[in-house]
């Protein structure tokens, strides 16, 4: 966007547009006292004076801004200049959830579930600030270029402090995406937000959310199918998606709320235990790697995908193999030690001919053997 290639809006230097939709725009943009780059979000011009907009922008950046966790993208500051509010927020190096969906049309189980779980992290800390998303979908989920998933755009968020934006009985958020109490406009609690984190979920494994066959149906068939809390199953869909996680994907998408999880925290400690202590660890360089073998990132498929950088860990078979290769090495010596000291000189296989080396040099050989490959955790 040409006409804002040097313009200046506060303490940012605005460097083009990123998107433009029906309420907002935003543009990339550069704080050149921190020296980082960053994204402004403002209401469109002719949509500025509306006051019901303006107050739901102002929550959203109060919202986002008191909530600082690595799964929730940063707000940096919230402002007005010439009569119109901006929010400067994080700029995340990468591309949203719903492009990852569609470039590779569903994802793999494991890759789902590691996404998920920095979703749900993202959403304990949201809730334990009070707060409820009420807008969680794909496309409100970042995913950067290293493999770490990021909450964005609290754009309906409902604080605990302050009224609703909206009145009883109207529904805000995307259809598709809501839960049951909030499509009817009832009240809403942190459970809401994990029946929209189903959906996303079940989106990633299927390739297409739960409840909508198309995107060209109606509302009232939406409506109507997602208060009758059918849905095709997901293992029906994707029939390698393990067991635990459908049901954990069952679970979330209850239609009354007390049957779903309790808590995000629920969630996470679910998926932390299903995936286990390396892969909960490694996460990000799995998916990382992932998103750019199947170009996830079409913008920059030209650059050079960074390494996962993973930590070298020895396999139990690995260390077991090891022990039994030391045992024999150490077998080998004393046989060898033995016939020396009795005098006796009878021929030693071809493989054990390093037994009759200087004690020195077997046992340089045999260190040097198990340290290469043990230390490179590669089986013997």
């Amino acid at each position: 966007m040409a006409s804002t290639a040097s313009r200046t809006i506060g303490s940012f230097e605005v460097e083009g547009e990123i998107a433009r939709g029906g309420m907002g725009v935003v543009y990339r943009a550069h704080q050149p006292l921190l020296e980082r780059p960053a994204v402004l979000k403002t209401l469109r011009r002719e949509l500025a004076d509306d006051r019901a907009l303006g107050e739901r922008f102002r929550r959203e950046a109060q919202a986002a801004a008191s909530v600082h966790h690595e799964n929730v993208v940063a707000v940096y500051d919230g402002f007005t200049f010439r009569g119109r509010s901006y929010i400067a927020q994080e700029f995340v190096d990468g591309e949203d959830l719903a492009t990852a969906i569609r470039a590779t049309e569903r994802l793999p189980a494991r890759i789902a579930a590691m996404i998920f779980l920095d979703i749900a992290r993202g959403l304990e800390a949201i809730h334990a600030g009070g707060i409820v998303h009420r807008d969680l979908k794909p496309s409100n989920v970042m995913l950067t270029r290293c493999g770490r998933a990021k909450v964005a755009d609290f754009g309906i968020a409902l604080g605990r402090n302050g009224p609703a934006l909206t009145q009883t009985g109207h529904a805000v958020g995307t259809p598709r995406y809501m839960s049951p109490e909030q499509l009817y406009g009832e009240r809403v609690d942190p459970r809401s937000d994990l029946f929209a984190a189903g959906v996303v979920l079940y989106e990633m494994l299927a390739g297409r959310p739960p409840f909508a066959e198309s995107c060209e149906e109606d509302d009232d068939a939406l409506v109507r199918r997602i208060e009758s809390g059918r849905f095709p199953s997901i293992r029906k869909l994707a029939p390698r998606t393990p067991r635990w996680l459908a049901r954990l994907v069952h679970r979330c998408l209850r239609s009354r709320p007390r049957k779903r999880p309790a808590s995000a925290t629920v969630v996470r400690e679910r998926l932390e235990r299903a995936l286990g202590e390396s892969a909960v660890r490694e996460r990000h360089a799995i998916v990382a790697e992932w998103m750019w073998n199947h170009d996830v990132f079409p913008k920059l498929k030209d650059e050079t995908a960074p390494s996962p950088v993973r930590s070298r860990r020895v396999g139990p078979q690995a260390l077991r193999a090891a022990a039994v290769a030391a045992a024999i090495g150490a077998a080998l010596l004393s046989w060898a030690w033995a016939l020396e000291r009795l005098g006796v000189d009878l021929p030693l296989p071809a493989w054990a001919e390093g037994a009759k080396l200087p004690w020195e040099q077997v046992a340089s050989r045999s260190t040097a053997f198990l340290d290469a490959r043990v230390g490179s955790g590669v089986e013997p």
